[in-house]
């Protein structure tokens, strides 16, 4: 039978594809923001286009290297980074609360889906040797 991709890497690439862009248009906000108020406590306009797309293209390769046991500390090394962009942004709690929110989710329900395939997988290996899996044995 086929080894089937893994479901949690799947999910966890599709809201680490989605940050990337939730990254660039915070970008753009405090970029704003720091032109429309020079006194507001934010870093120059290059540091803020240098740490804002440097970190959108880290979302944007992040899933490449999920299939690596460190991959998933990377996913969870930007979670934290998005919250701690709430001390400048303040609106970033509430939206990086919902992408690590979206995250724990991709996590929890991907291993779930892996482990079902799994068991049916096997489920299914016994019903092609001749067994019926619905009879006990007891």
């Amino acid at each position: 039978m086929k080894k089937s991709k893994s479901s949690k890497r799947l999910l966890a690439s599709i809201v680490l594809s989605f940050e990337a862009f939730v990254v660039f248009f915070a970008t753009l906000a405090a970029f704003g923001l720091k032109v429309g108020d020079s006194s507001i406590n934010l870093p120059d306009t290059e540091w803020i286009w240098g740490i804002g797309l440097s970190f959108a293209i880290l979302c944007i390769l992040a899933p490449g290297v999920l299939r690596k046991p460190w991959g998933y500390y990377l996913g969870w090394a930007i979670q934290a980074a998005m919250l701690v962009s709430g001390f400048w942004l303040w609106g970033m709690f509430l939206v990086a609360g919902l992408t690590t929110s979206m995250w724990i989710w991709a996590l929890i329900a991907g291993s779930t889906i892996d482990k079902a395939r799994e068991n049916y997988h096997k489920l299914m290996e016994g019903q092609e040797g001749g067994e019926d899996p619905s009879f006990d044995k007891a």
